[in-house]
């Protein structure tokens, strides 16, 4: 049985939506006192997982690969590299060096859901800790993806005692149809300008040569109000009840996402269970 998120939970920050077959290895942090310039995944509190056991239910990893493997064969070499060299762009800006990450300070925000509700980031966290979460929008299948194993993992997030707050920049008639096309309860909070997303050091501009497809196919300007060729990385952090990040997931790669039970191990640790 599906559990609802708390709050209006989801600001879609969005990397390139690009189908490209470039390597991209996690700039995520869990639960350090300093950031990792690295872009391995360098837990120190709960190890990553890495593959789901035999004929367990597949892990958010492996379903962004299938759904990658499916969009490569449908896409021409000259498009698939055009995009994978997008995703290089975005990192080579520093940006999962340069946004917020473990260790630094959480920056409020007040936010309204595409239910109506206006929702103060600090006072969810006052009350435990929360995994905050950015989504680029419902044209982005790896988006999608994603919603839906958060979805699944809601009950988990929340009996280890942290709330789900879910961000994005498409309007909040926009995240309301996403929310219905994936079955979701959660509730997501409209980032309105990626001003929030921009506080957290996540917003980039999209590369020259793919903004064609995200002006012209994705429809971008349509979802997000505006005219602005920027996205947000799709990154997930855990606060804790200082207003501290504990744990930071931050890619270049939009095809690559925090995994759920990393993220709940990095609640479990927030909340000092």
């Amino acid at each position: 049985m599906k559990k609802t998120s708390y709050l209006p939970a989801a600001i879609l920050l969005a990397g390139v939506c690009i189908t490209g077959t470039a390597t991209a290895q996690n700039a995520s942090t869990q639960n350090t006192s300093t950031q990792n310039t690295s872009t391995q995944n360098t837990s120190t509190q709960a190890t990553p997982t890495k593959t789901s056991p035999t004929g367990a239910t597949p892990m958010l990893s492996e379903l962004l690969q299938q759904k990658a493997d499916a969009s490569a064969t449908r896409l021409p070499e000259t498009i698939r590299k055009t995009f994978s060299e997008g995703i290089d762009t975005v990192r080579e800006t520093g940006i999962e060096q340069s946004a917020k990450n473990v260790g630094d300070q959480a920056v409020d925000a007040e936010l309204t859901g595409w239910n109506g509700k206006t929702v103060e980031l600090s006072s969810l966290w006052k009350d435990g800790p929360i995994v905050l979460m950015w989504y680029r929008g419902g044209w982005c299948p790896y988006c999608n993806v994603q919603l839906r194993a958060m979805q699944q993992s809601l009950n988990a997030i929340e009996d280890a005692g942290a709330k789900l707050v879910v961000l994005t920049p498409e309007l909040p008639e926009k995240a309301k149809e996403t929310a219905e096309a994936n079955d979701l309860e959660i509730v997501a909070l409209h980032d309105k300008g990626n001003a929030v997303a921009r506080k957290y050091g996540l917003v980039f501009q999209l590369p020259k040569p793919i903004i064609p497809m995200y002006r012209d196919k994705l429809k971008l300007p349509e979802y997000n109000g505006n005219d602005a060729m920027e996205l947000p990385l799709s990154a997930t952090y855990v606060i804790d009840q200082s207003g501290k990040i504990t744990y930071a997931f931050l890619d270049a790669d939009y095809k690559k996402r925090a995994e759920p039970a990393d993220v709940v191990a990095a609640v479990s640790s927030a909340a000092g269970k």
